[in-house]
């Protein structure tokens, strides 16, 4: 009862502060890889935004507690109709100060932050920032990840479900950010922050994890982006440093394609008396081709190799190394509304998937919809 009372006050606050509602673009709406709806920097000093994701998702495998595998944290409720992200936000820039709050509920929130605390996993961000310099900016608080091309935002991405890559990879972060733009082309960014996808720190562990981001736009449609991660995710007693690194490049060759190619590695340090480092890796390609000005299709390849569970744990002898297939369609009648179908497939080398009669198998079939809503 404390946490809905405490929700609907700081609801209540975002409504009746004195905004400027913001609109998406009034331009026919083309998932590509640049967003023209959530992440735009404001225009005025206070901004309001929203945005509502609706789907129904049928996995054939037809798990009885209507669950999908639990590496998958959007969409993942089968056979009912449920609310993936319901998002309202209020952004604040004006001289040197800049701030923002976004509010949260759906399930990717009742199942990416499980972890945290009862009314933290509503928090999409809230975070402060101050201009130190005139290119640098100096960010705490909550914010979206620095790592991968993917956000928790389903309409600005190329496919309507998120990769296997950004399923397992941080969709949020705590900590304190040094933001650099060197130039047009150039923004490097340093950051502190309390772990891999954690707001509250871990029992038994003391550790601060260290980030980097470095982006270069060498043009209007091509995007370059190294992101890396550095830090101990274990019990300060049982420590195993974690070193990743995630490489996207984001082009848009034509007005009507959009492509996303990407590539993660990374290795933690084995456990006990152990030399040496587990690995693990994931390539993931996506392409969006933009039909008609209301028609678009996209599809996606990846393959995510965890022999040894770092990230996906199985009890399989190969572990997780599975690969992954999708088909999507969208179509925006207005600038506000994108409704999109996908079919996946996932494919792996061991049995590490269950079907209604309780018999393993290798293969996660699902078909996905969505109705979504941005103003």
């Amino acid at each position: 009862m404390r946490t809905k009372f405490s929700l609907s006050i700081a609801l209540y606050l975002c409504l009746t502060v004195p905004t400027q509602a913001q609109t998406v673009s009034d331009s026919t709406y083309v998932a590509t890889t640049t967003s023209t709806t959530l992440e735009d920097a404001p225009a005025k000093p206070w901004q309001l935004s929203g945005f509502v994701d609706v789907y129904y998702a049928y996995n054939f495998n037809k798990p009885e507690n209507h669950l999908r595998p639990g590496f998958l944290y959007n969409h993942n409720r089968h056979n009912e109709f449920n609310v993936n992200l319901a998002l309202l936000r209020v952004n604040y820039t004006q001289d040197k100060v800049r701030g923002n709050l976004g509010l949260m509920a759906g399930t990717y929130a009742q199942y990416n932050l499980a972890a945290e605390q009862e009314l933290l996993r509503h928090v999409y961000e809230a975070n402060v920032g101050i201009q130190l310099l005139p290119k640098v900016w100096l960010d705490a608080g909550i914010f979206p990840s620095h790592i991968g091309a993917e956000s928790a935002i389903s309409r600005d991405n190329l496919t309507l479900t998120r990769s296997l890559s950004a399923e397992n990879t941080p969709y949020y972060e705590a900590g304190a950010k040094i933001t650099f733009e060197v130039s047009e082309k150039w923004t490097l960014t340093g950051l502190v922050l309390n772990g891999w996808q954690n707001i509250r720190e871990a029992d038994g562990n003391q550790n601060k994890a260290l980030g980097t981001q470095i982006t270069f736009k060498p043009s209007s449609k091509v995007v370059l982006n190294s992101s890396t991660f550095f830090g101990n995710e274990k019990p300060d007693k049982a420590k195993q440093r974690r070193y990743f690194h995630n490489f996207y490049a984001s082009v848009s060759p034509a007005d009507k394609w959009g492509l996303i190619a990407a590539f993660d590695f990374g290795l933690e340090e084995k456990a006990g008396d152990e030399d040496g480092y587990n690995r693990w890796w994931n390539p993931t390609l996506a392409v969006k081709y933009q039909v008609l000005p209301q028609l678009g299709i996209a599809a996606r390849s990846e393959y995510y190799h965890d022999k040894h569970g770092v990230i996906i744990g199985t009890e399989t002898a190969n572990g997780f190394q599975t690969a992954g297939y999708s088909l999507n369609l969208d179509f925006a009648p207005t600038t506000q509304v994108l409704w999109r179908v996908e079919a996946r497939v996932l494919d792996s080398k061991d049995d590490i998937f269950t079907k209604q009669s309780g018999n393993p198998t290798d293969k996660n079939r699902a078909l996905t919809t969505s109705l979504s809503f941005a103003f």
